[in-house]
This record gives C-alpha cells, structure tokens and sequence, in this order.
C-alpha cells in the first residue's frame, strides 16, 4: 500500500511538473507574439493546411524569422536559426498553404528597410523540432514545440514512429475562443488522457 500510495504522490507530482512547464512556453510564446505584433501590426498568421490531422503551422519561421536568399520573384526563405533549413516559394505553399513569410530580409533592401527578427531569442533547443519531412513536399521544415513531449510515448501527433515531438497548435485567421486575437494551445497526453492547456482557459481540460 505505501508504494502504490508514494507512486501515486510521485505521479501527480511529475504530472504537475509537465503541465507548469507548458504554461511557462505558452507565456514566452505569447510574449514573442505580442512582440511581433507591435512590429508588424498583426499577429503570425497560422497555417491553412492541416493534412491528415497533422498539427502544421510556421510559428518556427515566423518567430524565429527567415531571409530570402532567392529573388524576390522566386523567393527562397532559409531559417535565421538554422540556415540548412531553405524552403522556396512552392514548398511553403505545399507544406503550410501560405503565399510567403511575413517575418523575412528582403534581398538587396537599403538599411531604411525593416530586417526580419528573432522574436524568441532564448528558445531552448527542445522546443523546437528536429527537421522534419512530411507528405506534402520533400522539403525538410521544423516547427515548435513542448520540451516535455507527449510525454506519454504512445501519443505521436506527427505520426507513427515521431516520438516525443508534440507540436504547438495554432489559429490566428479565425479563432474561435479568443475572438481578434489567436488560439494557442498543446495537448498533453498523461496516463492515456488528454490534457488541453490553452490561452483560453486557465483550467487544465480533461478529454
């Protein structure tokens, strides 16, 4: 009996942890998108293609920014965060269904002309994906994510075989909780149940 009560205290515990230190990336998410707002005048806009219920947005490029080593015909926009990650126009279409990347240096600007930012200076490298490839385009992207995973390991939200890689879900083109802002949230999966933490809502939601 006192094992199975001391597994159960660590348990909670452990269950707490993860769900604090979600709370504490969704707060510097937040903060980088209030910080891209006042550059912009919006906030990042999500993306328009979920495929086959793969949670797919550009928040990393976004947030992280990007310069366009192409034209401005054909532009090609490599990460400033990892420069090995280039995605022309087409396959920012393809993967995310978005015309460009708003958080981009534009090639051959004068100095007068807005550079793209870092809008998440202090990310850790776990909160962000490793290079990623899905159905719709050969390109490889990343995304950002929770450091805690799942955690459990059978929830893998990328696909089969994706371990411990859980996404950040994002609406910003029509948010149904917080109407003219955004929709942010991650789903926690801890002992087979879905926990849902969220801008929307300061109680953790069982599903």
């Amino acid at each position: 009996m006192l094992a199975a009560f001391t597994l159960a205290v660590v348990g909670g515990i452990k269950q707490r942890q993860y769900i604090s230190n979600v709370r504490a990336e969704m707060e510097q998410l937040e903060s980088a998108m209030e910080r891209y707002k006042a550059a912009y005048g919006f906030y990042p806009p999500d993306s328009s293609k979920v495929v086959q219920n793969v949670p797919i947005n550009q928040l990393y490029f976004e947030l992280l920014g990007t310069t366009n080593i192409g034209t401005p015909a054909s532009p090609i926009y490599q990460s400033l965060d990892d420069p090995t990650i280039q995605l022309p126009q087409s396959a920012v279409n393809n993967i995310f269904g978005m015309s460009g990347i708003m958080n981009c240096s534009k090639p051959g600007s004068g100095e007068d002309t807005p550079k793209a930012q870092n809008f998440l200076p202090n990310l850790r490298p776990n909160q962000i994906c490793p290079a990623f490839t899905n159905s719709t385009d050969i390109h490889s992207f990343k995304m950002l994510i929770t450091s805690v995973g799942g955690p459990d390991i059978t929830y893998q939200p990328l696909g089969v075989g994706i371990i411990g890689v859980n996404p950040w879900r994002y609406n910003s083109s029509n948010p149904t909780n917080n109407p003219g802002g955004y929709d942010l949230w991650i789903q926690l999966s801890i002992k087979g149940k879905t926990n849902l933490i969220c801008n929307w809502n300061k109680q953790v939601q069982i599903q």
